[in-house]
This record gives C-alpha cells, structure tokens and sequence, in this order.
C-alpha cells in the first residue's frame, strides 16, 4: 500500500506533522545527549597526589614539595600524581624544628608509589568517581572502559530498538527504553561499587542509540549528576497522550482502527477532510494488495549484504563509505569526549564544543548545492583534520590549541551531516537500507574504539588530537574517490548503482543535468526545503521527499 498516497488526502507536510516533530520528537532526543556526555563529569579528571598521614594538617604546597617528587606531563614540570618519596616523616620531623630545615638538610630519597591512598583536589569536583573509588593510577584505565561499555550497550541497545519498533511499534517501543533510561540513570546515582556502576552505565547506553545533545552541566558531585542528568526527563512519559503511534505501521500491520484515529486527527489539523468510506476504500485496498503481494511474493528477489560487495565499482564505494561514516563517529564523539581536558576551564571548553556546531550550518547546505556534496564533505573533513593536526604545533599553548580543536569540531560537525545524505544518494534503491545500516552499524565501533584513543592522552595531550586529525584527512581524501550525486539520477538498481561514478574524475564534478519538466523542477525544489536533495533530472516517482514521511524524520532524529 502507497502509504505516501494517502499523505496526500490527510496532509504531506502539514501542522500536524510540524507540531509532532518540534513538540514530541525533538524534546525526546535530548535524553540520549545528557546520558552520554554527563559520564565525562562523573569520571571527570581531577588532580591527585599520594596521601601521607604524617603530614596531615599541614600547608598543602609545602607537604607536596616535601613528599611528592616532581616529573614531566605534556612537556610541565609538575608533582607526581603516583608516586612519593619513601620517607618516615615522624623520625625527620622529630630532628628538625621545621619542615623548611628538612627539605634543605635531608639528601635525596628512593622513590615509591602511593601508599596510603590519595589526596585529592576539590576546587572543580566535590566528588566523582574517580574519587570515591580511587580509579588513579594503574587503575587509571577503569573511567574509560566505562565509555567503552557505554558504546557497547548502544550497540546491543540499537539492534534490539529496531527489532522492537517492527514488533510493537514505534510508540511504545520509545516508552520501553525511556524507562530502562530512566531506570539504570537513576541507579547509577546509587551504585555502591566501580563494578556496579558499570553495569549501570552499560544499561543506560543500552538506550542511547546516538549522541547528539551536548548538556553543559554545573553539578560537581557525581551522584547528584547521575539523578540531574535523569530524573527531569520522566516527564516525557506524559508524551504516552501526546506521541501518536506510526500509521504507516498501523496499516502494514493491518490495525485499521487505530490508524483511522490518527488519519483522522492527522487531516483535521491539517485542514483537510476525509470522505465518509474513505477507511472502507483504504481497508478494501489493503487486502487486494496484499494478496498481490503474496501472489508475487516468489518471484521477487531478495538482497543481502553480500550484493554490495558484488560488482567493483559498489564494493568500492561500499568500503569508502564505510570508512568515512567509522571516521565521522568515531572523530565526532572523540572530539566530543576530549573537551573537558583540553586545558582551562573544561565545562567552558565543552561547551564551545557544543556551541562551534552551529555556525557551520549556515553555510553547509548552500555549500552543498553550489560545490556539491563531494567536495563540501571533503573541505570539511580535511580543513577539520588539518586543524587537529596543528595541535602539534602549539600543544603548550592552551587558548591556540582550544581554538584549532573548535575548528576541528566544525569540521566534523560538517562532515556528519553530508555524508548520510550523500550515502543515500550512492546506495541503489533495491539495497539502500542495507548499505546505510551496513555503514551506520561498522560506524557505531567508532565509540568503542576512540575511549582507548583518548586514553593515550594522559602522557601527551595533543596525540588523541593527532590520531583523530590523521582520520579525518584521510577520510577527506578518500571522499573524492566517490561520485557527486548533486543534481543526479537515483540508483534504482545495482547496475544503476555500478555504473554510477565509473567516469567520475578525482578532482572534476559531473555536468550539472536540466530538470526535464515542471514537475521535475517541482519535486526537487519540494524535496530541497527540509534535505536538501536537489534531485532536479529525477523524475516525480522516484524523488525523494522526506516531508512526506514521518517515520523518516523520526529516523534521522534518532540517529
């Protein structure tokens, strides 16, 4: 059944749809962004030296010089974080009238690690569980396999979600996993052990299939952080009188009468009216389709993964693909995740990386149909690499390396929203679900992999900066090895798909193609005003037009 027909008697892009979107959907994607990122501050870094029960009570500077050695971190002299000097400072003491005359008269010490455990500051931090459960030192790798997990579970999470969206549907398959969100985010705020809180963290990156939202929070102990970052959204429960369930797939599963209660209400905000057997007709029309269907349902050919690999051309593009959408998750969520240790303030520098995102969508879409969306996914990777790269240059200088790690974002923030678009424009039709779920599933390792990336960060700053600059170049570069789709023909098949791009030139872009009539020149300028495809030569039937398709805005919101 041509669900996108019946948008035409109920309304295509209407009030209805509007008020669903900025209201319901976009509200519902802001948990996922505070869950993901609230984790950095729960295992935020903090400054930390051994603990000596001898020199309690006394200047905090002058403990430190007496009992903590100094080394080299990033290129700054600074006091060890885990080691001390193997002294009995009761005997000393007791030999000298003050600490000062110790420091001068006493010969050098054997180095050893903390041994009573550490002190640490509380200036950003009142506590965070870093501090609670002392993960410093050679425990020091145990905050990031938290976000490890987390990406795991988000993994796991997705695959699960997608089965329990074709199963139950759309609508109460959301409430399920805002209450396993709800749920595992309030637990964590009383997890009574590191093991615990793991396993926490795990179920509540169950339900983060993607993170987008960038909360800048100001909570600074981790337990009241965890309820901050949870408890506010249990409101959106109230969304269970407010969210309507997907007609599409109330009518795929044959559920008549709940899908009239939604086309109905659908066409009345709307503005349109409905004829009195217009459900009678549609039911009719259903059971004819759908015994057609299984009729012809034999002779139809089924695709597989394997299909993108068939032919050289499509396993070209189904690798660079592939590899570009890896780089894009894995820089973004990277660059995301590094902020807070950037140097300075670091709830300002996360929140500048939240910030830089939203210039670049100023000039993004018009970059797209003026450069297209080869080269614009390019500048945008290689400009972004490029600036993480000179990190290098001036890793002791904060503010300049604050600066070039901005650019970088914008740079990725660019390339994000390009390469889905173009994606889709390269995958044929017959197996462009599973070229983008493909691409998207191998890009999801990015958040696995990147945690260990960043971890190689705490002996010298700038090199998760490099590795993720390195990246994104790269991916740059390999983007001119695809074909521009502005103002192409949509694949339809996999020879359609083959021959797409064999004459394409590294540097050069195809010759723009005239809308062949007014309808054309229509439906590219109706499909343009929310993605932007600007399919001009692609004829009415097979244009794409996301208004029509509210399932299809809800998927890109979620990912």
């Amino acid at each position: 059944m041509d669900f996108d027909a019946i948008l035409e008697d109920v309304g295509e892009f209407g009030r209805f749809q509007k008020l669903v979107i900025y209201f319901v959907l976009l509200p519902a994607v802001i948990p996922c962004g505070f869950h993901a990122y609230s984790q950095l501050f729960m295992a935020g870094d903090v400054k930390h030296w051994c603990k000596v029960p001898d020199l309690e009570g006394l200047d905090v500077e002058l403990t430190k010089n007496f009992s903590i050695p100094q080394e080299r971190r990033n290129g700054i002299l600074d006091y060890s974080q885990c080691n001390m000097y193997d002294i009995n400072y009761t005997e000393i003491l007791s030999r000298y009238s003050t600490i000062e005359e110790a420091l001068m008269l006493e010969g050098p010490a054997d180095i050893v690690p903390c041994k009573n455990g550490w002190v640490y500051e509380d200036t950003v931090y009142q506590r965070t569980v870093v501090t609670e459960w002392d993960l410093v030192c050679d425990k020091d790798f145990l905050p990031t396999l938290g976000l490890v997990l987390l990406a795991v579970g988000g993994i796991i999470g997705n695959y699960i979600f997608g089965y329990l969206q074709d199963t139950f549907g759309r609508k109460p398959s959301f409430f399920i996993y805002l209450l396993i969100e709800c749920i595992f985010g309030v637990a964590t705020a009383f997890a009574q052990n590191y093991y615990i809180w793991l396993i926490f963290r795990f179920g509540v990156g169950f339900t983060v299939p993607a993170i987008m939202a960038t909360p800048y929070v100001l909570v600074r102990d981790w337990r009241y952080l965890a309820l901050a970052t949870t408890l506010p959204f249990v409101c959106f429960f109230l969304y269970i009188w407010l969210m309507p369930e997907s007609p599409r797939w109330l009518l795929a599963r044959g559920q008549f009468e709940k899908a009239e209660v939604i086309l109905k209400n659908m066409a009345r905000i709307n503005g349109k009216s409905l004829p009195k057997n217009y459900m009678v007709h549609l039911r009719r029309k259903y059971e004819s389709d759908k015994l057609q269907q299984d009729l012809e349902k034999e002779k139809l050919r089924t695709y597989g993964i394997f299909d993108l690999f068939r032919t050289p051309n499509m396993r070209k593009k189904t690798i660079i693909i592939t590899f570009i959408w890896f780089t894009n998750t894995s820089v973004y969520v990277g660059l995301s995740y590094y902020a807070p240790v950037l140097g300075g303030d670091e709830f300002l520098n996360f929140f500048l990386a939240g910030v830089v995102e939203l210039p670049t969508y100023l000039f993004l879409w018009p970059s797209m149909e003026r450069l297209g969306r080869r080269w614009t996914l390019c500048m945008s990777m290689v400009v972004g690499g490029v600036a993480c790269l000179t990190t290098f240059l001036v890793q002791h200088e904060t503010n300049v390396t604050l600066a070039l790690y901005c650019v970088g974002k914008m740079g990725i923030s660019s390339s994000f929203v390009v390469l889905p678009l173009m994606a889709s424009e390269l995958y044929p039709t017959v197996v462009r679900g599973l070229g983008m779920s493909l691409s998207s599933v191998l890009g999801m390792l990015g958040p696995i992999f990147i945690p260990l990336v960043n971890y190689l960060g705490s002996d010298i700053m700038v090199l998760p900066l490099i590795i993720m600059g390195a990246l994104l170049v790269a991916g740059g570069i390999a983007s001119l090895l695809l074909p521009e789709t502005l103002n192409q023909h949509l694949p339809q098949t996999l020879e359609d798909g083959e021959k797409m791009g064999l004459d394409t030139d590294f540097c050069c872009s195809p010759p723009v193609k005239e809308p062949k009539n007014e309808s054309d020149e229509r439906t590219c300028k109706n499909c343009s005003a929310l993605c932007s495809c600007q399919m001009v030569s692609m004829p009415l039937a097979e244009s794409v037009s996301p208004e029509k398709d509210l399932d299809a805005v809800e998927f890109i919101l979620v990912k």
